[in-house]
């Protein structure tokens, strides 16, 4: 708006300065013309310096539009190199923390390994030690041990054999003596 303006005035001043140069130019009328000249000059670099302005805005507007899409192409570029970066320092932070389980787990496999080890041998002296003191309870109260107890079975099913083998040879004798004698024996009975 401010351009038109001056514009307009500038156009009015050569109206007047056409009319004035009609006129019979005095020593005054001179200096007053040249005044109103660098008047006009004045207008004239404050309109050509507007419309520099308004241009250098502009192409600062482009200029500001196109780094803008720079620098969003370059910041998109950078986040996907620093993804890929950061891809492989997961990567090898996982394989240090993977190889420095592993080495722990091993470590801490090998000492359950111990410890269950310890376990067992500490169970059985305790379980020997238990056993011990039941069977000197039984013993004081006359409880027959389970060898004991073997021992007498064992004894008894050999005793059993026995008897029956004792049972057999007296019924066979008992058989013999029951029979009745033969006919040879008759014979010699009646004779």
């Amino acid at each position: 708006m401010a351009k038109k303006a001056a514009k307009k005035k500038v156009a009015k001043k050569k109206v007047v300065r056409k009319t004035a140069a009609r006129k019979p130019s005095s020593s005054f009328n001179k200096v007053q013309d040249n005044a109103h000249e660098i008047w006009l000059a004045g207008l004239g670099a404050f309109s050509l310096a507007q419309e520099e302005g308004v241009n250098l805005v502009r192409k600062g507007g482009k200029l500001v539009n196109e780094r803008t899409g720079q620098v969003i192409s370059e910041s998109s570029k950078l986040f996907e190199r620093l993804v890929s970066e950061g891809r492989k320092l997961e990567g090898k932070g996982r394989k240090m923390a993977g190889d420095a389980v592993g080495g722990v787990r091993s470590d801490v496999e090998g000492r359950v390994g111990k410890a269950r080890e310890q376990a067992r041998t500490n169970w059985d002296k305790l379980e020997k030690v238990f056993e011990e003191r039941v069977a000197r309870a039984l013993a004081k109260l006359g409880v027959p041990t389970s060898d004991e107890i073997q021992e007498l079975s064992d004894r008894v099913q050999e005793l059993n054999v026995r008897v029956r083998e004792l049972a057999k040879a007296q019924g066979a004798e008992k058989a013999a003596a029951a029979k009745p004698p033969t006919k040879k024996k008759a014979a010699t009975k009646e004779a």
